[in-house]
């Protein structure tokens, strides 16, 4: 089953069942691959690693903006978008642990030879073309950081 299929069929579920906050979360995904479909270029069909990157963009987006929210004390406009950050999430694959992030960094830049933070940037390319979707990119940097600082 395709990821639009997915969305299709949970926004029918969401639609009976009157979850207005899930349903709105769903919508707005739904929207994003469709303007993904449609864009020029596109041939009428999303892939399900385009469709993968949507979803990701849509959960940083609504984690960004619940972060800005919360830092000028709009409690109820944060807790909007923390609840449809987690709705979307449920669209994600499985985040990689600290500690498996870890293990590849270190395989990484024992493969290249990297020495220092001067390699940061040929480690960083390397280890997000390894873990593109598997983990968070702010994650990586903090790792890659860490490893190269040693």
């Amino acid at each position: 089953m395709s990821l639009l299929d997915r969305i299709n069929g949970d926004i029918k579920q969401a639609m009976l069942a009157k979850e207005k906050e899930k349903l709105a979360a769903l919508r707005s995904v739904k929207a994003a691959l469709l303007l993904e479909m449609t864009k020029e270029g596109a041939d009428g069909s999303v892939s399900e690693e385009i469709g993968l990157k949507v979803v990701q963009k849509l959960y940083k987006q609504r984690n960004d903006a619940a972060k800005i929210y919360n830092e000028q004390d709009r409690i109820d406009l944060a807790s909007v978008e923390e609840k449809e950050a987690k709705i979307i999430a449920q669209y994600l694959p499985e985040m990689m642990s600290e500690d498996a992030v870890v293990e590849v960094v270190k395989q990484v830049v024992i493969h290249l030879g990297a020495t220092g933070p001067s390699d940061m940037g040929k480690v960083m390319g390397a280890v997000m073309g390894r873990l593109k979707g598997k983990a968070e990119g702010s994650l990586i940097s903090s790792v890659v950081k860490q490893q190269l600082n040693k």
